[in-house]
């Protein structure tokens, strides 16, 4: 390799205690207050991919990995420190990657995962995600696969290789759920990718999906946070190697109009992000404890997870008093009522 990443995975001091800290935190629910819910699942990266500067893909070996494709849950009343439930184990054994789960404007908790489709035609329809619902976090169907880039061919007239950590995004304005992933006609995921976006009214019937964010850098986990009248595209700028650097990390555009154009904020961090290097899949949320908004994601390379601050959206600065739970990776927060969280500690108690 013709550079370092000594400065790169440099990371908060404070921060890398509490993330290496395992402890239980203790939870308490208090009646009549809302309780937020980290769902996640868990990883430690096999390798660290590199580009050295011939243009070779090198796998750097990492120490200790492990894979746990499926749905885990953690609570929390300050969105800092957290608890998972079930002792940190899956709360369903099904399939779930980069869970994105949110409680649509029916009532129903909407989930989509990377991967985990079956029963479809790949190599006429392309890739596929998972689609599955709940009414109660506890008791959930499995909808079935998602192809939503069966009709997108390249210049080429190849198909999408991926479908990545996609999302919904109610669109109140149309009564319409907005989709949006990331895909890549090359050889990997991570090569020139964009955002990709369609719509449903009823998770059957989908528009054709179009770009939804093409940057000048490959991008993927993008997800979006309306607040006055303007969306907040939080994503992962996907770029690293000898020419480019080290640039895996946390940006933002903003616009008017949901499907954009976006504007990129030039943040102050490593030439326009907003989180140190290497993090990957944001979600932002209203800070439950005062005003302003927290951003959260995970140091992928670094098995731990962190979370930023900012009273603009725009400023973000990071938070080193957190607490979460090992290995998760790729969180969505969504808020519950307290009837509902103790619901779920019930339903996923530690075992003795």
């Amino acid at each position: 390799m013709t550079f370092s990443l000594g400065e790169a995975l440099a990371q908060p001091k404070n921060e890398a205690t509490a993330q290496d800290a395992t402890a239980k935190v203790p939870l308490k629910i208090a009646a009549g207050k809302n309780v937020w819910m980290l769902t996640y699942f868990r990883q430690r990266y096999p390798t660290r991919i590199e580009i050295d500067a011939q243009g070779k893909t090198v796998e750097v070996p990492l120490p200790d990995p492990m894979l746990i494709n499926k749905l885990h849950i953690a609570l929390s009343t300050d969105g800092r420190h957290w608890t998972a439930l079930n002792d940190n184990k899956p709360v369903r054994e099904h399939h779930v990657r980069d869970p994105y789960v949110r409680r649509g404007p029916d009532g129903l908790w909407r989930i989509l995962s990377t991967g985990g489709g079956s029963g479809t035609d790949r190599a006429k329809v392309g890739p596929s995600c998972l689609y599955i619902t709940s009414k109660d976090l506890i008791h959930w169907q499995v909808e079935g696969p998602l192809s939503l880039m069966k009709d997108v061919r390249s210049d080429s007239g190849t198909l999408a290789r991926n479908i990545w950590a996609p999302e919904w995004f109610y669109d109140d304005k149309t009564s319409e759920y907005v989709l949006i992933w990331s895909s890549s006609f090359k050889d990997a995921g991570w090569k020139e990718s964009r955002l990709w976006s369609c719509r449903t009214r009823d998770w059957k019937t989908f528009t054709p999906a179009t770009v939804f964010f093409a940057p000048p850098y490959s991008v993927i986990d993008g997800t979006v946070l309306e607040e006055k009248g303007t969306y907040y595209l939080f994503h992962k700028e996907e770029e690293f190697g000898a020419k480019t650097g080290e640039r895996r990390a946390i940006r933002v555009a903003t616009s008017k109009n949901l499907e954009g154009p976006y504007n990129l904020v030039e943040g102050p961090l490593n030439k326009g992000q907003i989180v140190p290097v290497i993090t990957e899949g944001p979600t932002a949320i209203k800070d439950p404890v005062k005003p302003g908004w927290l951003l959260f994601y995970d140091y992928c390379m670094t098995n731990r997870f962190g979370a930023s601050y900012s009273p603009d959206l725009i400023h973000w600065t990071v938070e080193e008093d957190v607490s979460f739970p090992s290995e998760a990776r790729h969180g969505c927060v969504s808020i519950l009522t307290s009837e509902e969280a103790n619901a779920l500690v019930k339903a996923y108690p530690d075992k003795p």
